[in-house]
């Protein structure tokens, strides 16, 4: 055998060997290759997809926290107004009650001073009586000489 004829052989058997390759092993392998790339694209668009449902859940719960704060913003200055109201209601609750003890205080104070004059009165008439029956070196009779008693006891 020859070179040549050898070397044609060789070429034939390779030429074969590529028509095989590109007829029953190629279409496999490039099928496969394709459906990988497939995947591969399909995977970088779902990604890109969560990313992007990433940003609008992150912009959602944003949102959320705000209308939150401002909520709770407003449900603490609304307890405050509660708070102060019940507090000046309490105040003016307070200065009622208060003017109310003062203005029975005076009433008291009122009825005890006419309570304190009227005994000083009676003490008075009753130094007086003494006074006088030590004068006159005799006894007076209150019950006798209670109009004049009374008379007395209205002057002072």
């Amino acid at each position: 055998m020859s070179i040549t004829g050898t070397l044609i052989i060789q070429v034939i058997v390779f030429l074969i060997l590529v028509g095989f390759t590109m007829k029953y092993v190629w279409p496999p392998i490039a099928a496969a290759l394709d459906e990988r790339a497939a995947k591969i694209s399909e995977g970088l668009a779902a990604a890109d997809r969560a990313k992007s449902e990433l940003a609008a859940a992150n912009a959602k719960v944003d949102e959320e926290l705000a209308r939150s704060r401002n909520q709770i913003a407003a449900l603490l200055s609304d307890a405050e107004r509660r708070a102060q109201g019940i507090i000046e209601e309490a105040k003016a609750r307070a200065s009622e009650e208060g003017n109310k003890i003062v203005v029975a205080a005076r009433a008291e104070a009122e009825q005890q001073t006419v309570q304190a004059r009227e005994a000083l009165r009676e003490q008075v008439a009753a130094l007086a009586v003494k006074g006088a029956e030590q004068i006159l070196r005799k006894e007076v009779n209150a019950g006798v000489h209670a109009e004049l008693l009374n008379r007395l006891k209205t002057e002072l």
